[in-house]
């Protein structure tokens, strides 16, 4: 179910003329008319007539635009990529765009096995970028095909870099590789069809990848979850002959100062429900299990990692289907920990399954709660389709934005309006599960923090990130990001653990 094929990443001097691979990748600077290479490792002469038939090829050097020359001397590849920065001056270069450059020439590498990135790489900062960059987009779904791709896959990648011997560069290739790993694991889980990844699967599968792994996972079926009184995942996979699961996945580190939950929407396939979605599109609801895939993989690199801070995700796993047992708008569902909710609108399921996981968690008394879901078209309404929302406690809020913004995943912080919370009132129940329409991702928000829990009389530090637009990307292939499941905010929660772990 998830591909553990890897990526061997290593750094070089900036002497390759010795050093063999299928493929150099060179980087361009955007110009307005001759193409500039950027940090060449070759003679002045060579560059000069590089520079020129890039330049007769009409190369702008805008981001993602790649060029292929054959190999020349001063080098054992025998194929050159160009690949565009996307910036003018090399001194306004930053690490995101070095690490959407070296992504997007991961991606369209074709035929190379073996490449050397000879991209600017003055610091461990910039191999840093490079190796994340490389370990992203060098990424291919093929699962189930019957005959895979006769195109080999990237399976090493060394990085032309001065810093080559810095102590500091081992750590930051293996965290790198350590991301990449997560990110592509949350997209084999993501692209799955979800008549193979369905809630029992799913649990199977994150038992079986983390058999290697200092993690102790603990799987709830139906039969748990009715006598623990899971209401919301009953009720929304009631529908289903594929039962709902909730999975609960935890990193302890002896000596942990901090416990961070993260709680996963897991719907493996949305149809709405009673409150049948239209049919066009409906087959991208496979990726309704984004926030469960993000929040599994984000632990599993985290634990890799060694983080000194404790990590339990909650994965909330079923499937949104019509049936005879299916939840009808009007019902009411006792949600664990006894709140009761009337469903107005059974395709408003992600928050009822998360209420049971954000209840939950809260018993354990977590100093954070972070919870993870593809909760709303609303989110793609008010912030496109790769910037996620981010609401909930201001300072945890604020620091997955910092984070988020530090690692290259787009996110806005959003409050929660107080004149929301009127709308969610039932008439029957203690919430109804929609509200207000207009701001409709806060009003979600609203909802989900009615079940975050107490510490002594105070709520739980908490935040909710809605990416229902960047979990997966239906448009065309960018920087590292590929089509379809993407592995967003899977990086953003390994780094806020690693500043909450330093802290």
């Amino acid at each position: 179910m998830i591909n553990s094929s890897d990526l061997t990443l290593s750094a070089i001097g900036t002497d390759i003329k010795r050093k063999s691979a299928d493929t150099l990748v060179l980087g361009v600077l955007k110009n307005d008319g001759k193409a500039t290479i950027a940090a060449s490792p070759f003679t002045s002469e060579t560059t000069s007539s590089l520079e020129q038939s890039l330049t007769a090829l009409g190369m702008s050097g805008k981001a993602d635009e790649a060029t292929l020359l054959p190999g020349v001397e001063g080098s054992k590849a025998k194929v050159l990529l160009f690949i565009g920065l996307g910036i003018a001056k090399l001194s306004d270069l930053t690490d995101e765009q070095l690490r959407r450059a070296a992504g997007s020439a991961a991606r369209q590498l074709s035929n190379a096995k073996t490449a050397i990135f000879a991209l600017p790489s003055e610091s461990v900062e910039r191999v840093a970028a490079i190796a994340e960059g490389i370990a992203l987009g060098s990424y291919r779904y093929e699962n189930q095909r019957s005959k895979k791709s006769d195109k080999p896959v990237l399976a090493e990648a060394q990085i032309a870099t001065a810093v080559a011997t810095s102590k500091d560069v081992p750590a930051a290739l293996k965290r790198a590789a350590i991301l990449g790993r997560a990110v592509r694991g949350t997209r084999d889980l993501i692209n799955a069809p979800a008549n193979l990844l369905y809630p029992e699967s799913f649990a199977t599968a994150v038992k079986d990848y983390s058999k290697p792994l200092p993690l102790k996972v603990t799987v709830f079926d139906e039969k748990r979850l009715a006598k623990d009184g899971f209401g919301g995942l009953l009720g929304v996979g009631g529908g289903s002959v594929r039962q709902p699961r909730m999975v609960k996945v935890e990193y302890s580190p002896a000596k942990a100062a901090k416990h961070i939950a993260l709680i996963g929407k897991g719907i493996t396939f949305d149809t709405g429900g009673t409150s049948l979605k239209p049919a066009a599109g409906m087959h991208a609801m496979k990726s309704d299990m984004s926030g469960a895939a993000a929040a599994f993989q984000a632990v599993a690199a985290i634990s890799e990692l060694g983080l000194n801070v404790k990590v339990t995700a909650w994965l909330c796993l079923a499937e949104n289907m019509p049936g005879g047992a299916s939840t009808r708008p009007g019902d009411v569902l006792t949600m664990f920990g006894g709140k009761t909710v009337e469903v107005l609108n059974t395709d408003a399921e992600g928050r009822l399954v998360m209420a049971d996981g954000l209840a939950a968690a809260s018993l354990e008394k977590p100093d954070v709660m972070i919870d993870i879901a593809t909760l709303t078209g609303a989110q793609m309404l008010a912030l496109g389709l790769r910037t996620a929302g981010i609401m909930g406690n201001e300072q945890v809020r604020d620091d997955l934005v910092s984070v988020s913004d530090k690692v290259g995943e787009l996110a806005w912080g959003m409050p929660l309006p107080e004149e929301l919370r009127p709308s969610i009132e039932s008439q029957v129940a203690d919430l109804a599960n929609i509200g207000e329409r207009m701001g409709g991702m806060m009003t979600a928000a609203v909802f989900l923090e009615e079940f975050v829990g107490e510490v002594d009389g105070k709520k739980i530090p908490w935040a909710h990130i809605d990416f229902a637009g960047p979990a997966f990307n239906e448009g065309s292939a960018w920087g590292y990001t590929p089509k379809n499941g993407t592995g967003s905010q899977v990086r953003t929660l390994v780094a806020y653990a690693e500043q909450l772990a330093s802290n």
